[in-house]
């Protein structure tokens, strides 16, 4: 009974997949190593197209910043990587190292992405020694990764019509104005369902609604 047991134990314990390969940098996070993406296990780089705030509060392009800092760090060199899991997307989330270096652990260790403490408190050590010391990303604030992803989906989602509904409901102080396609304020009004506005589908409906239309 002892070793049927041991053997099923056997084959429910996952397998680490090896990945071994040149590194072709994507982003601050995901890497081509060989034909394999990876997408680095427990840390979290700011998005490309992202934006931080330096020290004296102005705004910079931190996301694509760190690509290139990772793009001199890592371009080109052999990399070891054991598979620890798969995203949605099919990446392969693996740790890797170089020369015997964990890079997750470097990257986060030099200020240039967070810890991802929702899948691993790898290197919650290694972010706090960074933002002690103030050095990369931490010399100045970011909105997490995280939360930057989640703002823009968001946003996304909000203005994106649904059909032919195709009329923006806009709340500008008190005023609830429509703008149709042809306005002159169409194409630069955003739609936030959070704050109450919204899509129509005809002039009727958001006039019954208790939207006017735009003036211009």
């Amino acid at each position: 009974m002892i070793r049927f047991c041991s053997f099923l134990l056997m084959l429910a314990a996952p397998v680490a997949a090896d990945i071994r390969g040149p590194i072709d940098v994507v982003d601050g996070d995901t890497l081509h190593v060989g034909p394999v993406t990876v997408r680095l296990h427990g840390i979290d780089a700011p998005e490309v197209n992202q934006p931080c705030e330096d020290a004296n509060g102005q705004p910079w392009m931190c996301g694509a910043f760190v690509q290139s800092v990772i793009r001199e760090l890592y371009q080109g060199q052999m990399a070891d990587c054991e598979e620890v899991d798969r995203d949605r997307y099919g990446r392969s989330v693996a740790k890797c190292q170089v020369n015997g270096q964990d890079i997750g652990e470097n990257i986060v260790l030099n200020g240039w992405a967070e810890a991802y403490r929702r899948y691993s408190m790898d290197y919650d050590l290694a972010e706090k020694s960074a933002q002690v010391r103030g050095v990369g990303l931490w010399a100045g604030t970011m909105q997490s990764p995280a939360a930057y992803r989640a703002d823009r989906r968001g946003a996304a989602q909000q203005d994106t019509p649904s059909g032919d509904c195709i009329i923006k409901g806009n709340i500008s102080g008190s005023r609830q104005i429509y703008h149709m396609p042809h306005n002159r304020d169409y194409a630069n009004t955003r739609i936030n369902a959070a704050n109450g506005e919204r899509w129509f589908c005809s002039e009727a409906e958001a006039q019954a609604a208790g939207w006017r239309a735009a003036r211009n």
